[in-house]
């Protein structure tokens, strides 16, 4: 690939698994762009119409997208004695049906030039769900994984690389508020590496998956959980 650098967008780049990929892709040479509700593009996730605004600002403002990382996603508890469809319909458009309109929107630039990146966020709770209230997101994140392999298939001959990276119980604001300290610290307990997650763990995994180094990977999942699921 020509020496022109890369350009990166990365949904949900306010937040600190967010933020953290924005910083390790800048560290590693990339310039990024933050599409979200208070990013560099604003837009509305949940919206195909909105994406393709977003995607066609990113394009007329950068001229291309190298990597595209889906991180944004939504988090909202109900087991299925609560179930309600709109709230599962708005749950699965952000943190699945976006990953679609966003690869349509940028995946052509991708195929032109012969080289591109697209990592989805997933987790590590898709493998054994912590509990009953995590039906809806437990269940985008397992369909996260599908997609990815299914794109790693349709776009393997275009030089288009498609992974995914599965966190852990990450230490956020939002996790400590949700779950709180007390479970981050169980979680600890069942991992391998006796250490909190940060942020930067998933974010320096993204980095390495855009990466000329991870150029043989494609259809895979990067498990950063400090060893609770081992695959």
């Amino acid at each position: 690939m020509a020496s022109e650098q890369r350009v990166a967008v990365v949904t949900g780049g306010a937040g600190a698994i967010g933020s953290a990929i924005v910083t390790a892709l800048q560290d590693s040479g990339h310039r990024t762009v933050v599409i979200d509700r208070a990013g560099d593009v604003e837009c509305d996730l949940a919206s195909e119409s909105s994406i393709e605004e977003a995607a066609a600002v990113v394009l007329e403002r950068h001229g291309r997208c190298d990597v595209l990382v889906h991180c944004a996603g939504v988090f909202d508890p109900m087991p299925l004695s609560e179930f309600d469809l709109e709230r599962w319909r708005a749950l699965m458009a952000v943190n699945v049906e976006a990953s679609l309109w966003l690869a349509r929107a940028f995946t052509p630039g991708m195929v032109e030039r012969g080289f591109g990146r697209i990592i989805l966020i997933s987790s590590d709770g898709q493998w054994s769900p912590p509990s009953a209230e995590f039906l809806p997101y437990v269940t985008s994140k397992a369909a996260v994984l599908g997609l990815m392999r299914t794109l790693a298939v349709t776009f393997g001959d275009d030089g288009i690389a498609v992974t995914a990276v599965a966190p852990g119980l990450t230490d956020t604001p939002l996790s400590r508020a949700v779950v709180g300290e007390n479970a981050i610290d169980a979680v600890v307990t069942t991992q391998a590496m006796k250490r909190r997650l940060v942020p930067s763990d998933t974010g320096h995994a993204v980095a390495f998956l855009a990466s000329d180094g991870a150029q043989a990977l494609t259809g895979q999942v990067l498990v950063v959980d400090g060893g609770v699921h081992m695959r």
